[in-house]
């Protein structure tokens, strides 16, 4: 699966759990011990938001920064997300990019949004007790991606904590979530 239709089905399996998530839930606790559902909301939305506003050519930094939670978080990450999908279709996965780290090679920038997406999609599933699996292939495919670039150096830096071991039979969900330093 090429990383554009990855990110597409991302995209609509975080909406479906976007809409799902209740008004009274948005002060529950989540998987990310220091936000509630409504702060996990707006980092999902701004990261979405910020990657597409850099790939249009403004700075990301700033837009996560000052990303505002709507009254209809579904509605939005749906605008925010096709918004995004235009901006990688139109930007393609070849040369350079800066997303707020620094230049970087497109196909890394999309994995982080593809990684960034699906981990804090799992986390609102978790958080508010809707069904956290992703699609198989999905979840596969972002866990090959995670191995490519989420070294102890990254891991460090971006706050991730260590893996958390599973059983062999874990399914890809689990796989990609414990490697994350989740407990799946």
């Amino acid at each position: 699966m090429d990383p554009i239709t990855a990110l597409s089905q991302t995209f609509d399996h975080t909406h479906r759990l976007i809409s799902g998530v209740r008004a009274d839930q948005m002060g529950d606790t989540t998987p990310c011990s220091e936000w509630d559902v409504a702060t996990l909301l707006t980092h999902t939305i701004g990261v979405v938001s910020g990657i597409a506003s850099a790939l249009n050519g403004s700075p990301s930094t700033s837009s996560i920064k000052d990303f505002q939670l709507g009254d209809d978080a579904a509605a939005q990450f749906r605008h925010e997300a096709d918004v995004s999908l235009a901006a990688w279709r139109a930007a393609g996965l070849e040369g350079e990019t800066n997303i707020g780290a620094g230049p970087m090679p497109k196909q890394a920038a999309i994995g982080i949004n593809l990684l960034d997406t699906a981990t804090h999609s799992w986390d609102i599933a978790r958080a508010t007790g809707q069904p956290d699996e992703l699609p198989a292939e999905l979840a596969a495919m972002i866990l090959g991606i995670c191995h490519g670039f989420v070294t102890d150096e990254i891991r460090q830096g971006a706050g991730f904590l260590p893996p958390v071991p599973v059983p062999d039979t874990a399914g890809p969900t689990a796989r990609l979530v414990a490697f994350l330093g989740r407990q799946p």
